[in-house]
């Protein structure tokens, strides 16, 4: 099982890759930053893209009803958590 930073930079690369984010480089996205607004500048259709990405690669479903989601998708250290804890 891939320790928690390899896990963290795995995300960043699946976010550049699934978004297109061609101006930015996965290693320079700084892994406590917000995703969205003021963070990464993520929308909500992006955050829609990343969970089917994130449900393909690591094999569990993200609910869009989940009451944690703001908590789950605030960056890409919340993120590995919870994939930490979900993958298959």
């Amino acid at each position: 099982m891939p320790n928690k930073e390899s896990i963290e930079i795995e995300i960043a690369k699946l976010i550049v890759e699934t978004l297109s984010l061609e101006d930015i480089n996965p290693s320079d996205i700084d892994f406590d930053k917000p995703l969205f607004y003021d963070g990464l500048g993520l929308d909500s259709i992006d955050s829609l893209e990343l969970s089917m990405a994130l449900s393909s690669q690591y094999g569990f479903q993200l609910k869009s009803d989940d009451p944690n989601n703001k908590e789950i998708f605030s960056s890409i250290r919340s993120l590995a958590k919870y994939v930490k804890l979900n993958q298959t």
